[in-house]
């Protein structure tokens, strides 16, 4: 009886694994998104340079002028662990705080977590 269990126990531990697969989101060129304000105080799914990157480069840091933005996506690829990575280039033809014409993000998580909108 106590085999029968540990061997229903592992049988049920393996299938809800095989059950958390993430669920890939099509995309092509020239999809648009907006960039939402992020839940907590910086971006964790969108790829922006670091403050002190920007500050360097000239630029201005200020995440809240992205807010709300619309961006399109310029070119995607697909990682190891089945995630989209793509890179968002900005409608309006400006750069991102003034030096960076792309930046990349992975378009499930940031999806789900509310960075992004369709």
């Amino acid at each position: 009886m106590k085999r029968f269990l540990l061997t229903l126990c592992i049988l049920g531990g393996s299938l809800s694994l095989q059950a958390q697969d993430k669920q890939q989101v099509t995309v092509e060129k020239g999809t648009l998104l907006t960039i939402a304000e992020p839940v907590s105080d910086q971006y964790r799914y969108v790829l922006f340079p670091r403050k002190n990157f920007i500050i360097k480069r000239g630029g201005i840091a200020d995440m809240k002028s992205v807010y709300g933005k619309e961006v399109e996506v310029v070119d995607f690829s697909y990682t190891k662990d089945g995630d989209t990575k793509v890179t968002l280039k900005r409608t309006d033809g400006k750069k991102f705080f003034r030096n960076f014409k792309t930046v990349d993000a992975y378009l499930e998580d940031a999806l789900t977590s509310g960075e992004l909108t369709k």
